[in-house]
């Protein structure tokens, strides 16, 4: 599992990099985002192979930087699938696919188990079907590509967030409340600046 965030950073970096426009005053940016970044999942990932045999202090400050991180991942990646404008059903694949290898990260990554459990994949194609019919809607929806892909992140953020609280028995009414209002705060910002001329 370990090979996953790595992989899909350096496409996600190196596809978004082709949307921008070419000059050192770029290219030098992404070059060192996409270095420290890499730095940080490969640090992360260590910890996560010590994790998986002993307990260590650092389990927590990694998850959170691996939490952060496939954010990141999933807003490019969802950026670069909706820049190629490719047909609704093309997106709706991508998008699932992405979502499988993210979700199935980071849904292992809270017990570190070393055979990926059943209820893992469940959980991640699930969560993936449902970023895939959106993804599906979206392709129809009169918004900008960046809002479309800040919206499908969010929903990562939620989904995977309540799956992470939920596999460390921690999923109180309370998170699951604070998670759905930065949904629904999300939805309200997508039909605010939908353009329905």
């Amino acid at each position: 599992m370990s090979w996953i965030l790595p992989l899909l950073f350096t496409v996600g970096i190196g596809l978004f990099y082709f949307l921008l426009p070419s000059s050192i005053l770029t290219a030098a940016p992404v070059i060192i985002l996409y270095f420290f970044g890499l730095y940080a999942l490969f640090l992360s990932e260590n910890i996560f192979s010590v994790a998986s045999i002993r307990t260590i202090q650092l389990f927590r400050s990694a998850s959170a930087v691996s939490f952060l991180l496939t954010l990141f991942i999933s807003f490019l990646l969802y950026d670069t699938i909706f820049s190629f404008r490719l047909p609704f059903y093309l997106n709706a694949i991508f998008v699932f696919f992405i979502s499988v290898f993210l979700f199935l990260h980071g849904v292992w990554s809270v017990d570190l188990e070393e055979k990926v459990s059943s209820k893992v994949i469940w959980f991640s194609l699930l969560f993936s079907l449902s970023l895939g019919e959106i993804a599906f809607i979206l392709s129809f929806w009169p918004i900008s590509i960046a809002l479309a892909s800040l919206f499908l992140t969010s929903l990562v953020y939620v989904l995977l967030g309540l799956a992470q609280a939920y596999f460390s028995d921690r999923l109180f009414k309370r998170t699951i409340r604070e998670y759905l209002v930065v949904g629904i705060a999300v939805f309200v910002v997508l039909l605010l600046y939908t353009n329905w001329g």
